[in-house]
């Protein structure tokens, strides 16, 4: 068996999803008025206006549009009214952040926290990052890519018990002994969306994660327009002939949300 120490293990920078649930016992609004201002303390910027300040040094703010139950039941996630995005290569700014958010926000509301970390890329090569990554549309301004989806998930045992050169397989396409191809795999399933959906991954530090918590936190941003080719994408990647990989999967709910430019703007009456 190949060992999968080959893999990096090196933390890039630190992500957590904190999603917030009225609780109906008092005013959210008025509970996390001062988050912002912390994380602005902090150093991290909007990224409702991107391109103004460090890479991976950010928060957002997110205002539940609708939600789809998954494989793994999670009305944290699944009924969040509002979801706070913060990123930085500092651990202890994110745990700031959520720790405060999570003791201002209650009894107010009930809140979720998903954390996770960036890594570098292991499985892809000069060329995949040609054809993938550098086609692939950058964070633009929130009036511009206003839709967010968040869908949590995690691999099943048995694809942990893979060696990493056969879980690589299953990225790619799959060609019978007559060059033929069988199935297209992850990376062709996801090529509608490489020039639409803005792509984001946060992985659980252990592999696989433990009881409760994800092996991946994958989210997207897209203009109106592409909210179908997000769906479109999905599909594919859930579609066992076209992707076995998802043989594989268990998702959590997918969360859609509106991007919002402030806290105030997160209790705004939505825009007919």
């Amino acid at each position: 068996m190949v060992s999968n120490e080959f893999l990096s293990s090196e933390i890039v920078a630190h992500g957590a999803y904190v999603c917030v649930r009225d609780a109906g016992v008092a005013d959210v609004r008025r509970a996390g008025a001062g988050l912002v201002a912390l994380a602005e303390r902090l150093g991290l910027h909007n990224e409702f206006t991107p391109g103004h300040g460090p890479e991976r040094e950010s928060f957002a703010l997110l205002r539940r549009r609708a939600a789809t139950p998954g494989d793994i039941a999670d009305d944290g996630v699944l009924q969040a009214d509002w979801i706070v995005h913060v990123v930085s290569r500092r651990a202890d700014a994110v745990a700031e952040l959520c720790g405060e958010a999570a003791k201002a926000l209650s009894p107010a509301a009930r809140v979720r926290v998903l954390g996770g970390v960036v890594q570098p890329r292991n499985y892809t090569s000069a060329a995949m990052n040609n054809w993938a990554y550098a086609r692939q549309v950058v964070q633009q301004p929130g009036g511009v890519m206003p839709n967010a989806f968040l869908v949590p998930m995690s691999k099943t045992a048995e694809w942990w018990r893979k060696d990493w050169m056969e879980r690589h397989t299953y990225f790619l396409p799959r060609y019978d002994d007559d060059g033929r191809m069988v199935n297209e795999g992850h990376a062709l399933a996801t090529e509608a969306g490489i020039p639409h959906l803005l792509r984001r991954t946060y992985r659980h530090p252990a592999s696989p994660a433990g009881d409760g918590d994800y092996d991946f936190l994958t989210y997207f941003e897209c203009d109106d327009a592409h909210v179908a080719t997000f769906h479109q994408v999905c599909a594919a990647l859930r579609d066992l002939k076209r992707n076995p990989e998802w043989r594989f999967v268990r998702e959590g709910p997918t969360w859609h949300g509106r991007r919002a430019p402030s806290w105030e703007a997160l209790f705004a009456p939505p825009a007919p």
